[in-house]
C-alpha cells in the first residue's frame, strides 16, 4: 500500500478515458461532447422537490474532522495522513452525505474531492460491514488506482479490501480479485461490463454505495451504454454521489435516472482554477514550437514539468527530441499499455524524471504535488479540458505556473479558453533573440527524434507480424538509441556504423 501525503486527499484527473474494451485511446481527442454544449447552471430549474441546495458560506470557526461528523478511528486516520484540516468540498459534503442523502459535488480540481466520498463510504462500512459495499466508476485507468490508494491509506486500520477492475489488465486476475469479494470495486464502466457479462457468480446486487467521479466524463455518449447497463444490476436501494470539477446539463439527465433527493454542494460555481496559480500565454510561429519550448525548459530548469499534447504521436516524438537534447523527459499515451503507463507515471512521481509528456489521458486523475509547470504545446480543443490540465499544478495551496503555447492557427481556441475563464491571461514574455540561438541545435535534435520514431514504428510494425495487437503499443524507447547512434557517425567510419546500428 503506497503511503498517501496530505496532498493527496486532493483528486484530480484525466481526460482521454480509456476504450476498456479494445486499449486504444488513439481516436479520444474526437470525443469530447459539443463545445456549444452549456455548462450546468445553478439556476436551472430542478423538479420540484428532487433538488436541495447547499450554500458555501465560510463559517468563522474552523472545523476539524471530528466536527463533521466522523468518528475517532477515521480522524485518527485523517491524522496520521496529515490531513490537517478538511477542504471546503469536504466540509460541505461529508455531513450531508453521513445523512444518508446523494450528493451531487461541484469543486474545482485539487480540492480533496476524493476523501469527500471516501470518508462518508469507510463510516458507512464501519457501521455495517459487508462485501461488495461501494461501486466508484472513473473514467480513466490513472484516476482508478489513485482512488484505490486513497481507500487502502484512509482504511488501512480497518483493513479495506479494494479491488481495481480497469482495461488494458488481465482479466483473470481481475476476476479471481473480484471472487475474493472486496469491499470496494473501482472500476472503469467498460471492463466492468465485461465482468458482468462474462463472470459467472459477479454481481453487484449488494452494492450500498455508488459513486461517480468526474462524472461529467462518465456522462460522454461513449460511456452512456455501459453506464445504462450498469445502473439496470445496481439494487435502487442504494446512495449515489456525484463528483467533478466541471459539469454539463447532461447531469440533469443522469440525476433523474440515479438520484433521490439530491443534494447539491457546490464551492466553485463557475469554471476556475485556483488563486495561486499563475497561468500565462505564449504565440508565437508553429514552425518554432519546439524551439520556445526548449528555451522555456531551459529558462525554468530545475523545476517539474507537465506538457500536453494532442497526439500520442506527438508525444513520443517531442520525448525523443528532449532526450537528444538531454533532458530527462518521458511520455505517457493512450497507446501504451498500462504496465507501461505506470511505469512511466511512477518514474515522475519518483522524481526519476522531470518532464512528463502526455496526451489528456493525464490531464485527469494524477495528483502529483511536485508538479511545478504545466506547459499546454498543444492547445486543447476543447476550453473545459484547459481546466482539468492546469489544475495538475498548484494544488493544495502550492503555487504552480501554467504556459499555452498559441501559433496562428491557435487563436479561436485561445479565446473560447479566455471566454470560459472569464479574463484575459498576460503574455509570457521571451526574449527572440535567445530562444533563435537555440535553432541550429533544436533541428538536429529533431532529426533524430524522426529517425528514432521511424525505427521505433518499424521494430513495432515488425512485432505486429508476430504477435497479435503488438502493433498497438509504442515502447516508452527510454533505451532506444540505434537512431542516435547513426547521427554521431563521423569520418570515414560512418558506413560501418551504419551497418553495425542496422544489424542490431
Amino acid at each position: 500500500m503506497s503511503t498517501t501525503s496530505e496532498d493527496e486527499q486532493n483528486v484530480v484527473s484525466s481526460e482521454e478515458e480509456d476504450d476498456d474494451n479494445s486499449g486504444d485511446e488513439s481516436h479520444l481527442e474526437d470525443e469530447e461532447e459539443s463545445n456549444n454544449e452549456e455548462p450546468y447552471d445553478e439556476n436551472d430549474e430542478a423538479e420540484e422537490g428532487t433538488n436541495g441546495k447547499i450554500n458555501n458560506e465560510e463559517t468563522e470557526k474552523e472545523l476539524n474532522w471530528k466536527d463533521l461528523g466522523l468518528n475517532d478511528t477515521l480522524c485518527k486516520a485523517c491524522e496520521e495522513l496529515k490531513w490537517k484540516a478538511p477542504s471546503k468540498i469536504q466540509k460541505e459534503a461529508i455531513p450531508v452525505a453521513l445523512q444518508g442523502k446523494d450528493v451531487i459535488g461541484l469543486a474545482e480540481t485539487g480540492s480533496g474531492k476524493t476523501g469527500a466520498f471516501a470518508l462518508p463510504i469507510l463510516q458507512a462500512l464501519l457501521d455495517s460491514p459487508q462485501r461488495y459495499f461501494a461501486l466508484i466508476l472513473t473514467p480513466t485507468r490513472e484516476l482508478a488506482f489513485q482512488i484505490s490508494e486513497q481507500f487502502e491509506a484512509l482504511g488501512s486500520s480497518i483493513g479495506v479490501k479494494c479491488c481495481v477492475v480497469v482495461g488494458g489488465m488481465d482479466m483473470v486476475s481481475q476476476a479471481l480479485q473480484l471472487g475474493k469479494k472486496p469491499h470496494i470495486i473501482i472500476a472503469t464502466p467498460g471492463r466492468l461490463v465485461d465482468h458482468l457479462e462474462n463472470l459467472k457468480g459477479f454481481n453487484l446486487k449488494a452494492i450500498k454505495y455508488l459513486v461517480m467521479d468526474e462524472a461529467d466524463r462518465i456522462l460522454n455518449m461513449d460511456f452512456e451504454v455501459e453506464l445504462d447497463k450498469i445502473l439496470k444490476v445496481l439494487p435502487r436501494e442504494r446512495r449515489t454521489f456525484l463528483f467533478s470539477a466541471t459539469m454539463t446539463k447532461k447531469v440533469k439527465k443522469l440525476q433523474r435516472a440515479s438520484l433521490k433527493d439530491p443534494v447539491k454542494v457546490e464551492v466553485s460555481n463557475k469554471f476556475q482554477t485556483v488563486e495561486q496559480l499563475q497561468q500565462y500565454y505564449i504565440f508565437i510561429p508553429v514552425k518554432y514550437k519546439d524551439v520556445y519550448l526548449v528555451h522555456i525548459l531551459n529558462e525554468m530548469a530545475g523545476n517539474s514539468f507537465m506538457i500536453f499534447c494532442s497526439t500520442c504521436n506527438n508525444t513520443v516524438k517531442t520525448a525523443l527530441m528532449l532526450r537528444a537534447l538531454g533532458l530527462a523527459a518521458i511520455p505517457l499515451h493512450g497507446q501504451m499499455s498500462q504496465n507501461k503507463r505506470l511505469a512511466a507515471l511512477n518514474k515522475f512521481k519518483a522524481k526519476n524524471r522531470s518532464i512528463l509528456i502526455s496526451t489528456d489521458v493525464a490531464s485527469r486523475g494524477l495528483d502529483i504535488p511536485h508538479v511545478d509547470v504545466v506547459l499546454n504545446f498543444d492547445i486543447p480543443t476543447h476550453s473545459k479540458d484547459y481546466i482539468h490540465r492546469v489544475g495538475r499544478t498548484a494544488r493544495a495551496g502550492r503555487s504552480g505556473k501554467a504556459i499555452t503555447f498559441v501559433t496562428q492557427y491557435d487563436v479561436e481556441l485561445y479565446q473560447r479558453i479566455e471566454h470560459l475563464l472569464g479574463k484575459q491571461l498576460p503574455l509570457y514574455k521571451c526574449e527572440e533573440d535567445e530562444v533563435m540561438a537555440l535553432q541550429e541545435r533544436v533541428s538536429e535534435a529533431q532529426r533524430t527524434a524522426k529517425l528514432e520514431l521511424k525505427d521505433i514504428e518499424e521494430s513495432k510494425g515488425a512485432k505486429g507480424r508476430f504477435k497479435k495487437g503488438g502493433g498497438d503499443d509504442f515502447d516508452d524507447s527510454e533505451h532506444f538509441t540505434g537512431a542516435r547512434k547513426r547521427m554521431k557517425t563521423g569520418g570515414g567510419g560512418g558506413k560501418t556504423n551504419w551497418k553495425k546500428a542496422k544489424r542490431k
